[in-house]
């Protein structure tokens, strides 16, 4: 079996002056790693500093031919850890967040301070995830469950960038519970039993995030959060929650007989479904971009944008129905959807005004059709124009025209097996998520509204099935960039009940791309006639190059790139140490209007995207922004925190461009 080394890896333990982290600090030391063993070298309760225990344990790394530094600070104060580390190996690879305190009072025994603000310095290092017998050392309870759900978290931010976090419950002898634990368990539940775990859990082969690794005595497994499968606490949606439902229903509530396992955390504070309204899933890297708003390329999904002219259309077609006809949420059905887009695609910012009229208004029989056009400005530049069919069931017989030439049809698709199928599962609840987007129809929450209309339960929006075709769509052939997307059209043929699986199948022809929905465990047809236009056809799943509006435009920060492309002349050496490619896109209004390269590689720097191959790290920066950050009024971090620096690719790298940067050119 081939040995598992860290060579060239800079790992950050804390807590490793004894216990644990010293056992984690040894082990990685002796395949390779570079450590810095940070200990505060205080007594249990923290209290106390001593530089003792840190430096025995680099001496005894040092011993072995290892490579180890010492580091005294608290955990409170991390920025100077991590400084530490950079001053002395240049780059942090691996973090083993494991300092702990002990304070083992009861909950009426914390004096007002703690209780109102308890040293929480207790990383990774426990005894469980469960409360403790005969007490319960709040302080510590408290530190462990809170750190599970931040290393979730940090799992879900730090996907984008590789950088995988996850949680290990150890149970094991150390100076903190040498007074508590009984002698023979105490000499048996040695660190050395749980170190390999953890440092296998820091190997760049470990694959997984996100996970809880409960580990004591040699034995190991993964712990998990379970949702049962709960209670509505009133009978009808506009029925008021009152104590005695709740008690009604209390039995509902606790039942665990078909629990769930919850995958990640989104599932846990939602509480409904393990999707977004349209399917979009922080499970799949690629999407978190529809999901999360500080997200180098947060964009909403195109068909978000129906859903002005939507919001509007219900008392536009109530009011523009003929003489002795009406409409209103009982007999109105979506029929048929197009949008397109004009111009550039919109940005995450601005000013939005809509412009939604009753453009026709059909005769089809038993059955009226409103179509509705809507036109979205952003500003005073029209960005996208709508046209909804909305079918008024019982309403026709007036003598209106049956056609129209203002109508967008639908298409077949091409005679012949497709060219592709996506299928994904909708969830129990995506009804009522999807309604949280602004539709208001009871049809789609409420039973009873669905009994009367004929179905056995509540239906998913015409539109939620869409927005998973036109996601398969944009995935499949235009490489999951929106900026790619030119129109769609389609017509709503059946109904899809929340909890069946979509099937799109697409057939492409051109920049066009046909395609219908099924329902897989039916075999209907949902979505038919529709087709998507794309700009551009991307099938290897990868992004588009950003659009860059005006690539001679002379900005601010083009003068900071030029003493940055000086000091590279001056001294390649510094910049080949940092060894990445770095790609700049100077933003405005949401849009890339110039880019920079800084190939430290080579090294160059230049105007543009680099010359070959991709960027190791994408920085997005308004060009004000990065003039702030220059001049040091603007913290890079804080920058980040806010969303101004937009940050992909590989992230600890960038650490090693900051000060290179920062002394040859303010940047």
């Amino acid at each position: 079996m081939s040995e598992l080394r860290f060579d060239g890896k800079v790992a950050v333990v804390t807590g490793a002056g004894g216990g644990l982290g010293k056992a984690y600090a040894l082990l990685l030391g002796s395949r390779g790693a570079k450590v810095v063993v940070n200990d505060l070298g205080g007594s249990r309760d923290g209290s106390g500093k001593s530089s003792n225990y840190a430096d025995s344990v680099v001496n005894e790394i040092k011993s072995k031919g290892g490579e180890a530094v010492a580091d005294y600070n608290s955990v409170v104060e991390g920025e100077k850890i991590i400084k530490t580390a950079l001053d002395n190996f240049g780059r942090i690879d691996i973090l083993i967040n494991n300092a702990g305190i002990l304070r083992d009072r009861s909950f009426a025994k914390i004096s007002e301070q703690r209780n109102t603000v308890p040293n929480l310095a207790a990383a990774q290092k426990w005894a469980g995830l469960t409360g403790e017998i005969p007490q319960s050392p709040i302080i510590w309870i408290a530190a462990k469950l809170g750190l599970v759900g931040l290393a979730n978290t940090l799992a879900i931010e730090g996907a984008k960038y590789n950088i995988k976090v996850n949680t290990i419950v150890p149970t094991a002898a150390s100076r903190l519970t040498e007074d508590i634990l009984p002698s023979d368990m105490f000499q048996a539940m040695k660190p050395e039993l749980i170190a390999p775990v953890v440092v296998y859990m820091v190997h760049e082969s470990f694959d997984q995030t996100g996970t809880i690794i409960d580990s004591t005595l040699g034995f190991a497994t993964k712990s998990y959060l379970v949702r049962g499968q709960g209670a509505h606490l009133r009978k009808k949606p506009t029925d008021p929650v009152t104590i005695e439902s709740v008690r009604e229903h209390w039995p509902q509530v606790v039942d665990m007989t078909n629990a769930k396992h919850l995958k990640s955390l989104p599932e846990v504070t939602v509480g409904l479904v393990e999707k977004n309204a349209v399917g979009a899933s922080v499970s799949n890297s690629s999407e978190l971009k529809y999901l999360y708003e500080s997200h180098e390329e947060f964009s909403p999904l195109p068909t978000y944008f129906i859903l002005a002219g939507m919001c509007m259309e219900a008392p536009l077609v109530s009011s523009s129905m003929p003489p002795g006809k009406h409409a209103d949420f009982t007999n109105i059905l979506h029929g048929e959807q197009y949008i397109e887009f004009v111009g550039d695609y919109p940005g995450t910012e601005g000013t939005f005004n809509v412009r939604c009229y009753v453009a026709d208004i059909l005769d089809k029989g038993s059955s009226a059709v409103a179509i509705v056009n809507s036109e979205i400005y952003l500003d005073k530049e029209l960005v996208c124009r709508t046209q909804q069919h909305v079918f008024v069931v019982g309403q026709g017989g007036f003598g209106g025209p049956r056609t129209s030439k203002i109508a967008t049809d639908v298409l077949s698709p091409p005679k012949r097996a497709p060219d592709a199928v996506v299928e994904q599962k909708t969830a129990e609840d995506q009804a009522a998520v999807y309604r949280l987007s602004g539709d208001y129809n009871p049809l789609h929450i409420d039973p009873n509204v669905a009994t009367a209309s004929g179905h056995a339960k509540p239906i998913l929006h015409g539109l939620a099935s869409l927005g998973f075709s036109a996601r398969h769509v944009l995935i499949k052939y235009g490489g999951n960039n929106p900026a790619n997307f030119k129109a769609l059209k389609a017509r709503f043929a059946k109904p899809v009940t929340p909890g069946q699986t979509l099937q799109t199948e697409m057939w492409l022809e051109g920049n066009r791309v046909f395609f219908q929905t099924k329902v897989k465990e039916t075999g209907i047809v949902v979505i038919s006639g529709a087709y998507v236009d794309l700009k551009n056809i991307v099938q290897d799943g990868t992004s588009s190059t950003p659009q860059v509006s005006t690539p001679n435009a002379l900005l601010k920060s083009d003068g900071l790139f030029a003493k940055i492309q000086e000091e590279v002349k001056k001294n390649p050496q510094k910049a080949k140490n940092v060894g990445g490619v770095f790609l700049y896109n100077i933003m405005e209004n949401g849009k890339t209007v110039k880019q920079w390269t800084l190939d430290l590689k080579s090294p160059m720097v230049h105007e543009g995207s680099p010359k070959t191959g991709k960027a190791d790290t994408t920085l997005s920066v308004s060009d004000s922004d990065l003039l702030e950050i220059a001049s040091g009024t603007l913290s890079p971090q804080v920058a980040y925190l806010k969303g101004k620096l937009k940050i992909s690719g590989n992230l600890m790298l960038a650490q090693k461009l900051g000060p290179l940067l920062k002394s040859d050119a303010k940047l």
